[in-house]
C-alpha cells in the first residue's frame, strides 16, 4: 500500500463536499500536471490512503484521510467542453489526464494544520507539502511520515 496527500481548496472541494456526496465518495479530475498525472495513471493503487489536504484557505491542513477505491481511468473533465478542466487535446483514444476514485475514511475531529506540521517538520522528514515552493496537487508520502503525520491529530 502507498501513502498519498491531496491538496484541494475548500471552496471548490473540501472534505465536507467528499463526506456529502453520495456514499462518501467522488473522482478526484481536472488535474493539469504531466507528474501529477503521471502518479494518477500510474502508481496510485485500490486500498493506497492519503491524507485530504485544505489549501489557500483560513486554516491550511489536514482535514481527513480518504482511500483509493478505483484505481487511474481517464479524466472524463478533459472530453467535456462544459466544463471547466476541458482539454480540446485529450484524445479520449489516446487519453492525456487521468482521474482516481477516492472514498472518505474519516474527517479528523480537528485538522492536523500546516502550522503544526510546520512546527515538527525535523521529525515529518522531507514531507513534500512542507516543501517551499511545492505546488503539486498530489504527493506522495512515506509510510514513516504517515505515521508520524497521524501522530499529530
Amino acid at each position: 500500500m502507498k501513502y498519498w496527500l491531496l491538496k484541494s481548496e475548500p471552496v471548490s472541494f473540501g472534505i465536507a463536499h467528499l463526506a456529502a456526496a453520495p456514499r462518501r465518495r467522488t473522482r478526484w479530475d481536472g488535474v493539469r500536471n504531466y507528474q501529477v498525472r503521471n502518479m494518477l495513471r500510474d502508481d496510485m493503487r485500490v486500498g493506497d490512503l492519503a491524507f485530504f489536504y485544505h489549501s489557500s484557505c483560513a486554516v491550511p491542513g489536514i482535514y481527513g484521510i480518504v482511500r483509493i477505491v478505483a484505481a487511474g481511468q481517464p479524466d472524463p473533465t478533459a472530453f467535456d467542453a462544459g466544463d471547466d478542466h476541458y482539454d480540446p487535446k485529450s484524445d479520449p483514444a489516446a487519453p492525456t489526464w487521468y482521474s482516481v476514485e477516492i472514498a472518505l475514511v474519516k474527517r479528523l475531529p480537528q485538522p492536523i494544520t500546516l502550522e503544526k506540521m510546520q512546527a515538527r517538520a525535523r521529525t515529518l522528514g522531507e514531507l513534500l507539502i512542507l516543501r517551499r515552493g511545492n505546488r503539486l496537487s498530489i504527493t506522495p508520502v512515506t509510510p514513516t511520515q504517515w505515521r508520524k503525520v497521524l501522530a499529530l491529530a
